[in-house]
């Protein structure tokens, strides 16, 4: 019998959560897509995470509470923006606070990461949707997360125009297939890694 799963989403959008966002938007879809999970959104902008690469930077730090739900989660969405092109400075910030991860590890050796599927959202009114995943993917399986097939679902508007990913009527079929692959695939990977730990390392 399989166990539930835990999921946390880090939704980085430029903008706090009074405002609507795309990023949140396809956070959720993915979710939504996940049966029988318990989920948790959160949206990094309303939180003082500090600049730096330890697990805890002190002085009204906020990433170790986030941090704490990272690690008892079993996948990881990270939901991003698309600013000239790259992934939104929230993002990168995450990205440099999870670099603390690779001198936190069990009594196995393993990083706490270890285990953990990570998947992630991109969206944007440019392209740039491929670059920015293989910025994610990598940092995110350099810390220990492991990447399921086709573990990214992305909207990109068409160049110079202004049309939100939350504001269209409908989501785009393609988007749709996409998100439901993703979900699908993180599940049932973390659902293996449950299963059948990574070795000890040491």
């Amino acid at each position: 019998m399989t166990q539930s799963l835990r999921v946390l989403a880090l939704v980085c959008s430029l903008r706090d959560s009074s405002s609507d966002s795309s990023s949140d938007l396809l956070a959720r879809q993915l979710i939504e897509q996940m049966p029988d999970v318990e989920a948790t959104v959160v949206r990094v902008a309303d939180h003082d995470v500090k600049a730096g690469v330890e697990a805890d930077m002190g002085d009204g730090d906020q990433w170790p509470q986030i941090r704490a739900q990272l690690i008892a989660s079993d996948i990881v969405i990270l939901a991003t923006p698309t600013w000239m092109g790259q992934p939104s400075s929230i993002c990168q910030r995450v990205l440099e606070r999870l670099d603390a991860e690779l001198s936190e590890t069990d009594e196995q050796g393993r990083p706490l990461t270890f285990g953990k599927v990570a998947i992630a959202a991109v969206v944007g009114n440019e392209d740039g949707a491929h670059h920015i995943s293989a910025i994610v993917f990598q940092c995110l399986n350099d810390v220990g997360f492991t990447i399921p097939a086709q573990g990214v679902s992305y909207w990109n508007g068409e160049a110079m125009h202004a049309i939100d990913y939350k504001d269209l009527d409908a989501t785009p079929e393609k988007t749709a297939s996409t998100t439901k692959i993703a979900a699908a695939n993180a599940v049932h990977l973390a659902h293996l890694l449950q299963a059948n730990a990574y070795p000890a390392t040491s």
